[in-house]
């Protein structure tokens, strides 16, 4: 069955102004950020793709999407109360579909004729199963990523399945439960912000809203560990790299990224060694050195 839908979300009230960022590609046009996650999207043959956003933000999100905007429909995320929660209002638009979600904060690039979706689209339809992106990391950024324990599947060099799913572990909890045969010492599979899940998501979601407290946060991650116990679930490391434009100088790492794969390319790197050369680093003056 082919994947024809996309859910984006983009409701956490500190990062809804990220998708309307604006980021020159590998072409030189300019676009927003938003643009280029549906470029990503509709590359890899999605047709229709569901956004959910705060309330109140759908004509900025319209004009951002450009050419994209026929695609798009919007769901408000009122009160929200997670990410969890976010991906669970698509309930309606995902229906009995398998789908990718993609996170707005991040952009993806990729020289495979496919594309960074389009890979693991294949490999979800190849494999008939749910799919999330992971990428080897070290264990000192383990608090700020969701974290799977898995095995790898023979003969397939960047494929694993899924036996557990932690939000953030520890070191000492990855240790125990997340290590993964064949990694590089202190290094573990991070999800890195792409899926293809099943309906079966919505499901577990909502048995996990009905079972939290009223007003407390739903994390996707715990449903994605039911997820590996209910149904077979795989990772994959793609051919590309992602940047997260939603932390300190990453709009900037992934405007350079998408710069020096294109076709000013050369231009672009000898402006980055120019300023290189030029620069000098800023000296804090020191009162008690007497300087």
């Amino acid at each position: 069955m082919s994947i024809l839908k996309a859910v984006i979300t983009a409701a956490a009230p500190d990062q809804k102004q990220l998708p309307l960022q604006s980021l020159v590609d590998q072409q030189g046009e300019t676009k927003t950020a938003l643009q280029l996650i549906a470029d990503e999207a509709v590359t890899a043959g999605i047709e229709e793709i569901a956004v959910i956003i705060c309330p109140g933000e759908q004509e900025n999100y319209v004009k951002a999407a450009g050419e994209h905007a026929s695609r798009l429909s919007f769901v408000p995320q009122d009160s929200p109360r997670g990410y969890g929660d976010a991906l669970l209002r698509a309930r309606d638009f995902v229906g009995n579909d398998r789908f990718l979600h993609l996170v707005s904060d991040h952009v993806y690039l990729s020289q495979h004729p496919r594309g960074y979706a389009g890979q693991l689209i294949d490999i979800a339809t190849a494999e008939d199963c749910a799919v999330s992106t992971v990428q080897p990391t070290r264990e000192n950024l383990l608090p700020f990523f969701g974290t799977v324990g898995a095995t790898r599947i023979a003969n397939r060099q960047k494929l694993y399945e899924i036996k557990s799913v932690m939000e953030k572990p520890t070191p000492t909890q990855a240790e125990q439960y997340l290590i993964v045969a064949g990694l590089r010492a202190s290094h573990y599979l991070c999800l890195s912000g792409m899926h293809i899940l099943t309906p079966t998501i919505m499901n577990l979601l909502e048995a996990e809203m009905q079972a939290a407290k009223p007003g407390s946060s739903i994390a996707l991650s715990p449903a994605l560990e039911q997820l590996a116990k209910s149904e077979r679930y795989l990772a994959t490391e793609i051919d590309g790299g992602r940047y997260n434009i939603g932390v300190q100088y990453g709009l900037l790492k992934a405007q350079v990224a998408l710069a020096l794969s294109g076709k000013d390319r050369d231009e672009i790197l000898t402006e980055l060694l120019n300023l290189v050369a030029e620069s000098k680093p800023t000296s804090s003056h020191n009162p008690s050195s007497g300087a």
